[in-house]
């Protein structure tokens, strides 16, 4: 499964930022594969969900130092119904959310090798990233805010000697 993969996306849903949906250095994982649509006036959105492995973030089927980079973008939105179109294309913060990331952080930093990065995505539109932030050992090196109202931030950390290792 993880075979001459150098980077994971723990939760690729469609893969919307990647420029090579189907690169082959990368493992996309997700919880869900399932292909969704919606009739949005005259047209229909589609949105493919398809990983190459359905698993939970909170719980990766990987070995211990596996990659050299993983990509973290978990969802990052709490009020969202279930039908929604938003919680369909990015998925929706439900139950112990603050445990479900943190434990997902865990995760990606247990199967990253020594010196590895870890890629954060994280929207504030609902939860400051302070707040995320604060649920975990883990000290970004940078980042940088984008998007219209400025509320993405994409994060950089490094798992090195001094990185709480779980």
């Amino acid at each position: 499964m993880t075979e001459g993969k150098l980077i994971l996306d723990a939760c690729c849903g469609s893969k919307m930022f990647w420029f090579d949906k189907n690169n082959q250095d990368v493992l996309f994982i997700d919880k869900r594969f399932e292909t969704l649509s919606a009739k949005d006036r005259d047209k229909t959105r589609i949105i493919e969900v398809k990983p190459d492995v359905v698993a939970d973030f909170t719980d990766l089927p990987i070995s211990d130092k596996t990659f050299y980079m993983v990509v973290f973008d978990p969802p990052h939105l709490k009020t969202l119904g279930k039908t929604s179109w938003m919680a369909k294309k990015y998925g929706k913060l439900e139950g112990n959310w603050k445990e479900m990331l943190a434990k997902g952080f865990d995760e990606c930093m247990r199967v990253l090798k020594p010196n590895g990065t870890l890629i954060f995505k994280w929207n504030e539109s609902e939860v400051k990233a302070n707040e995320v932030l604060s649920l975990i050992p883990y000290k970004p090196l940078f980042g940088h805010t984008t998007g219209r109202q400025s509320k993405t931030i994409w994060m950089a950390f490094m798992k090195t000697t001094s990185t709480k290792l779980v």
